[in-house]
């Protein structure tokens, strides 16, 4: 589900953190991709002409595989080396989500019952659509053949995949969720994995730009979040993104914020939850079970030419000629001694405010001289 309204605030408030950009800008970036998200994605989008998923004779469905099998191969194509996380044990506190999620698809099951219309049908059928432990188990064994790493998160992916960005072990964490910014991730990547004929740029959003332009800490943008609404709990009824933002500035933690509702001072259309866990829900955005990035080795390696085609050619019926042709795109980006960035020859030394003002003050005094030179040259002439 991810954070209600945080994309608008972020770009109302600080534009400047989202950088929109061509998937060739992250030529020779290492990526934490949320393989849970994308294959949910895949399986929505990977469709048939008559919008059904793709399936094989025997009705085994192959979206899953069809998108992660061509989208990797895009990125790879761009020089991008892609690792995919895949989600552990839900933790205890997603237990209420779940249980709203099994109600709705409950509705969903019905409305698909009563459907006449054949787009209704059709809506209703994407709704149902769930990523089972079999597509994860296929996507495992498809990226092993494509010589593709992944990891296997404890817990959830997203912080699996801020905790590779955040040790260097990759550049970004990507995934659609917003949530993945309270896992302070140097950098969230969204879009990554769209179709190339959505032509969507990809979003790149820098969380301390983000931290640095709402002047809030990391804390307190956490708990902007759990008032806004996430996977772990409800959100404070009556109070919207706005409301929200305000609140945290005034008064800095949900502690003071439930204080102020309790004064009675608060809008009386404003409720907090019952048994609202936000403390623990902090926690585990502060603190969320991952296994340390300093421990993962991540590997790319040349593809398993001939047990590719035995898997989507034989037992998934993809398109021989299609999937040798990938293959050998495969073989030229994944090839060791691939270029390098630019930037990976630097180091590159984040700058503190003083010096960033500083440097802003010289450019302007130096604009400022060029300005006065031009006047002086027109009326020496």
């Amino acid at each position: 589900m991810g954070i209600k309204g945080l994309n608008a605030i972020i770009s109302e408030h600080v534009p400047t953190a989202i950088r929109k950009s061509d998937i060739k800008a992250f030529f020779g970036r290492k990526v934490a991709i949320d393989a849970s998200m994308s294959l949910y994605q895949f399986l929505i989008a990977v469709r048939q002409q008559d919008g059904g998923q793709l399936t094989t004779e025997t009705g085994e469905t192959t979206s899953h595989l069809m998108g992660m099998f061509y989208r990797t191969l895009r990125m790879i194509d761009n020089g991008i080396k892609p690792c995919y996380v895949f989600d552990g044990k839900p933790p205890t506190l997603k237990s209420h989500e779940l249980d709203k999620r099994t109600s709705r698809r409950a509705e969903t099951e019905k409305k698909l019952a009563e459907a006449i219309d054949q787009v209704e049908k059709m809506k209703q059928e994407r709704r149902l659509v769930k990523v089972s432990k079999e597509h994860n188990e296929e996507a495992k064994h498809l990226l092993e053949l494509m010589g593709i790493p992944y990891v296997n998160a404890p817990t959830e992916a997203e912080a699996q995949c801020a905790e590779l960005a955040k040790k260097g072990v990759v550049y970004a964490a990507a995934s659609e969720d917003m949530d993945t910014l309270c896992y302070r991730t140097p950098y969230l990547l969204r879009h990554l994995t769209f179709s190339e004929a959505k032509k969507e740029p990809i979003h790149e959003i820098d969380t301390e730009l983000v931290l640095k332009g709402l002047d809030l800490t990391i804390e307190q943008f956490i708990d902007l979040c759990i008032m806004l609404g996430c996977d772990y709990c409800e959100s404070i009824k009556g109070v919207g993104p706005v409301t929200a933002l305000k609140l945290i500035k005034e008064h800095g933690s949900l502690e003071k914020i439930a204080d102020f509702f309790e004064s009675g001072e608060a809008n009386a259309k404003w409720k907090i939850p019952e048994n609202w866990p936000y403390k623990e829900v902090r926690e585990l955005f502060a603190d969320p079970e991952v296994i340390d990035g300093k421990d993962v080795n991540l590997k790319w390696t040349q593809p398993k030419e001939d047990e590719l085609i035995e898997f989507l050619c034989v037992q998934k019926r993809f398109s021989e000629e299609r999937v040798k042709a990938g293959i050998k795109r495969l073989h030229k980006g994944l090839k060791s001694g691939t270029q390098g960035r630019l930037d990976g020859f630097f180091q590159m030394v984040p700058k503190t405010k003083e010096q960033l003002d500083a440097a802003a003050a010289k450019a302007k005094l130096a604009k400022k001289n060029a300005k006065t030179k031009g006047k002086v040259g027109k009326r020496g002439n």
